[in-house]
């Protein structure tokens, strides 16, 4: 017999985006640069590129690959060259068309839309004393729109969008004056939209810092001393904006998010079993120290090994204990599988690109396992060790949709996907009785793909017509997906 559930009254349902994929306009309005405006495009096989200049006019690109340290040549700062094609610039084109699309999640149902500002946006070199007013207007104009039809905003500040000026002076997040320059920034925002926002993330998967840490913390030395400085820089930053948020309004809440994946043992030897729970404890070091509010001695034995020296100060522990994220939100689309037995892998046809392939899941074409009970869990494991409250803000399928000559997608694909996650979470709240705040899949509306810079890798409920080189009308078309979601927030019992 088919079980169904209900979901608490106050649960937020709704959909995802970043200003960096999905916003454009990145020269309109008085914006500044971001890191992701000279990141080019990519595929499945072929890496995005940040491009970069020198004082003596030498000129290059180097791979953006993740989960690998990135370093630009000595001198090379990143920069806009001519003939490279940038997706940011445009995105899907959300700065012109924000209205049709707040429409189109009214229509769906959503009571919360997750967002990100464009730092640079509001302060075109990331430190400005006053802000553009021309870049307040735009998001006083979004959230305005979201009230129109009863949605809350689910606001991220940075969501890998380091103003550009910020990494050429400072190399990103590896400076400590970037503490005191992302508190002003958000002093700024959180008091500019009191009363319009209560709901805040201040870094998006904030351990992109180790995956990724030109997007994640502006860095163009990746090396693992600045990336241990950069996580640490935003953990107290973090910190500082929870005291001032409340601060500001005592109903703001400022969450963490963390990208989450489920890790396997391929085999039941012990060593697997520890390759997990490093690979495990690599992951929950953020939220250890964000949501947990303090360094875990396995990270701290760590640095001693490693020779990691943080440039840091006896109050930054103290912020850190004393002001941790309201809630724990996260990402999670698929789950891993690791093993120290490769060979036997390969020999069992378990090995590809992306590493051991679980025999028990399907794979879509970019290689990621579509797991049905990833988010229990996910939710059991995360409320386990922090019990504080959880939010699913990313989980979605990224797929090739075609647009048929009638302007339809009939994308059954996600739609199975979405139900088994749908059910996965609901029976960590109804079974595991997990406190769960809401559910905001990614994304909305087609966006440019984070990790490929590509546009054929779609995920939205609304396709938009554009390529992956940019072409397109930029016309809007609800997917089959899109009347499914409608009935799924309209029923509040879910199957």
């Amino acid at each position: 017999m088919t079980k169904t559930y209900s979901m608490p009254k106050d649960f937020y349902w709704g959909g995802a985006s970043a200003a960096n994929q999905y916003e454009g306009g990145y020269n309109e309005g008085g914006k500044g640069l971001n890191a992701i405006d000279v990141l080019t495009n990519g595929s499945a096989t072929e890496p995005r590129k940040v491009t970069w200049k020198t004082n003596d006019g030498k000129t290059g690109v180097t791979p953006m690959t993740w989960g690998k340290e990135f370093k630009l040549p000595d001198g090379a700062k990143p920069a806009l060259l001519d003939n490279y094609y940038y997706p940011s610039h445009e995105g899907t084109d959300f700065y012109h068309h924000y209205k049709e699309d707040i429409k189109y999640m009214a229509e769906m149902g959503f009571n919360m839309f997750r967002l990100s500002l464009n730092w640079s946006r509001i302060l075109p070199n990331g430190d400005d004393q006053e802000p553009n007013e021309e870049g307040l207007a735009f998001y006083d104009k979004v959230f305005d729109e979201c009230a129109k039809y009863g949605i809350e905003p689910l606001v991220t500040l940075s969501h890998y969008e380091t103003p550009l000026s910020l990494i050429n002076r400072f190399g990103g997040w590896k400076d400590r004056k970037m503490i005191d320059i992302f508190v002003h920034y958000a002093d700024i925002v959180m008091n500019h939209y009191k009363g319009k926002v209560k709901y805040w993330l201040t870094f998006n998967e904030i351990n992109a810092m180790d995956m990724a840490p030109y997007m994640g913390g502006g860095l163009i030395d990746g090396s693992k001393q600045n990336r241990a400085q950069g996580a640490h820089n935003q953990f107290v930053a973090s910190s500082k904006v929870v005291k001032l948020a409340h601060e500001i309004d005592k109903n703001n809440q400022v969450g963490q998010m963390l990208a989450y994946s489920a890790y396997y043992p391929y085999t039941s030897d012990p060593a697997d079993q520890l390759l997990v729970m490093k690979a495990k404890q690599e992951m929950l070091f953020y939220s250890d120290v964000q949501t947990g509010g303090h360094y875990p001695e396995y990270r701290l034995k760590e640095y001693e090994r490693d020779g990691i020296k943080l440039d840091d100060r006896p109050e930054d522990y103290e912020l850190i204990k004393e002001y941790p994220a309201d809630f724990l939100s996260f990402s999670c689309y698929t789950s891993n599988v690791l093993t120290t037995h490769e060979a036997d892998a390969k020999a069992n046809g378990n090995m590809s690109a992306g590493g051991v392939k679980n025999p028990y899941l399907g794979y879509n074409a970019w290689g990621w396992a579509t797991d049905p009970d990833v988010l229990r869990i996910a939710l059991n494991d995360l409320w386990d060790r922090y019990h504080k409250p959880l939010f699913i803000v990313e989980n979605g399928l990224g797929w090739g949709d075609e647009l048929t000559e009638d302007h339809k997608v009939h994308d059954d694909y996600r739609i199975n996907y979405l139900r088994a996650q749908i059910k996965s979470m609901e029976e960590a709240v109804n079974e595991d009785g997990i406190p769960l705040m809401g559910y905001t899949m990614w994304s909305a509306i087609d966006l440019v793909s984070n990790g490929t810079g590509e546009m054929k890798k779609r995920y939205g409920f609304v396709y938009v017509d554009r390529d992956d080189m940019g072409n397109g009308s930029l016309k809007r078309y609800p997917k089959d997906s899109f009347n499914w979601y409608k009935k799924v927030i309209a029923s509040q019992v879910k199957i």
